[in-house]
């Protein structure tokens, strides 16, 4: 039978072979380090917790909720970004609570496309990105560039070359995956970019609070007027290790806010009440428990990159990020990066997350995320040193094991 239209437009997932092979190792007893999912392995604070357990025993708070989220909630969210960026938002028409910014994102795209439009994205990124347009019936024009001097003449033949133009382009920075990280003039110059062109700008600012070297990365909307074509999403996943509780948020413009929670209204009632409270009621904290995961974050990176780099595998250090974005050693780049991240679960016991899986443009490398505590990042390297040791002696034996079925 013929797949769907929309089904036919997504590609294989990529990250699928490899769960699957993690899986086959763990079901033969393998002990596999996984370095792959970014799914964050600190628990919730106690204090968010208990706010969630003392809400959700008031039988009121079981009902259907606010699909555009609590006014308490969306009233935090204003006042976090007034402490953190210096940024007044209008919590009723500026602010809508979002189940993570993957639906934020997914949902805009629903909203705001039109068969045939061009957003333009960078390539590697986080798949929704691109993704959430193509399902949505848009066109993806690639951006493979860092957030330099290169980035505005790559937006200037990206609309030259774009028929029709342009209607939004994708920013993500800090960067998932690449753990690039955008400067307040960088974000000044985009903004005028896009007010010249009329393109609306998306902001995936889910890693704001995941930094390590003492310069908290900024908002675009910070930049004077970027309000006028920006909408932001953030995410409390990683921030408050909250990645199963699904909260975040969509802030900024208000014509496009608009066409979002519109668009929500008619696909959810909005996370649990209970949620919503508890997410509050962290928004509203004193910092502590950003500033602890933070630091938990900051060790970590700093054992990857002395471990691995020990192992023979040099890792650049990411600045921002739960992620760091590693070359594929020199020996085995040839083979992609699916193919190397096959050979990691095989021979070292080790998952990673293949580059190609977030655009083309990033085979030659692999994501490696800080969700292992610091003694298995530390196994990791030593399983990965064996490895690397061995196929340098018998080159032939690294041939992927799932080359052969």
């Amino acid at each position: 039978m013929e797949e769907f239209h929309k089904v036919r437009r997504l590609p294989p997932y990529v990250f699928e072979q490899v769960n699957r092979l993690k899986a086959s190792a763990r079901s033969r007893g393998a002990d596999i380090i996984d370095l792959g999912m970014g799914n964050p392995d600190l628990p919730t604070p106690k204090g968010i917790v208990d706010k969630l357990c003392e809400v959700v025993r008031d039988p009121r708070t079981h009902r259907y909720s606010s699909s555009r989220g609590i006014p308490g909630l969306r009233r935090a969210q204003a006042n976090y970004y007034a402490r953190r960026f210096g940024v007044k938002l209008n919590p009723d028409t500026q602010i809508v609570a979002t189940l993570g910014s993957k639906e934020g994102f997914a949902n805009m795209a629903q909203a705001i496309t039109a068969p045939g439009d061009v957003i333009l994205c960078p390539n590697p990124t986080y798949p929704i990105h691109a993704f959430g347009f193509i399902m949505s019936g848009g066109v993806i024009r690639s951006l493979q560039v860092e957030p330099d001097d290169g980035f505005i003449p790559a937006l200037e033949r990206g609309v030259r070359h774009s028929i029709p133009k342009p209607l939004a382009l994708i920013l993500n920075y800090p960067s998932n995956p690449t753990a690039l990280v955008a400067s307040l003039d960088f974000y000044k110059d985009v903004v005028a970019f896009a007010k010249k062109n009329d393109i609306i700008i998306l902001s995936d600012l889910a890693y704001s609070e995941i930094y390590f070297d003492g310069n908290p990365p900024p908002s675009v909307l910070q930049v004077p007027g970027a309000i006028d074509v920006c909408v932001e999403f953030t995410s409390m996943s990683k921030t408050f290790s909250m990645p199963g509780w699904r909260m975040g948020f969509a802030v900024g413009n208000e014509r496009l806010i608009s066409a979002l929670t519109r668009v929500k209204s008619y696909l959810d009632y909005g996370a649990f009440t209970p949620i919503q409270v508890a997410a509050a009621h962290a928004l509203n904290g004193d910092g502590a428990d950003i500033a602890e995961v933070r630091d938990i974050y900051h060790k970590r990176r700093d054992v990857m990159v002395d471990a691995f780099g020990r192992a023979g595998w040099t890792v650049p250090a990411p600045a921002a990020s739960m992620f760091a974005w590693a070359p594929i050693p020199e020996p085995f780049r040839h083979l992609g990066s699916l193919e190397f991240s096959k050979l990691l679960i095989e021979h070292a016991d080790v998952a990673v997350a293949p580059g190609v899986g977030f655009g083309e443009h990033g085979d030659d490398f692999v994501r490696l995320a800080l969700v292992e505590n610091e003694h298995r990042i530390r196994q990791a390297a030593r399983n990965i040193k064996r490895f690397l040791s061995s196929s340098a002696k018998q080159p032939n034996n690294v041939v992927p094991l799932s080359a052969h079925r």
